[in-house]
């Protein structure tokens, strides 16, 4: 669900190294959480629906396992899906 991933400028900023793991979490909740307005950042994927599809992916792992990718290897701690894990388990 491309909805739920960072955006393109925030993707980056972590990728360079400008930010650390812990500031790109810290946006990246921020971005999924916000509002429901377009992010003029990220203009191929419009950030719409992020909280209705948290909600709706937190009610299907309650009735199945539902599994969270990403490109990032296992073990990588500054990636997204850690976050996203929390963040569904939440809504």
């Amino acid at each position: 669900m491309a909805n739920l991933g960072p955006s393109e400028h925030l993707l980056k900023a972590r990728q360079s190294g400008r930010i650390t793991a812990r500031e790109f979490a810290t946006r990246y909740r921020r971005e999924i959480l916000g509002t429901d307005e377009r992010d003029a950042r990220n203009p191929v994927i419009k950030n719409r629906g992020q909280k209705f599809t948290l909600r709706l992916l937190n009610e299907l792992s309650r009735r199945m396992p539902i599994t969270v990718m990403c490109h990032c290897g296992e073990d990588e701690p500054g990636c997204h899906r850690h976050v996203l894990q929390q963040l569904i388990s939440k809504a």
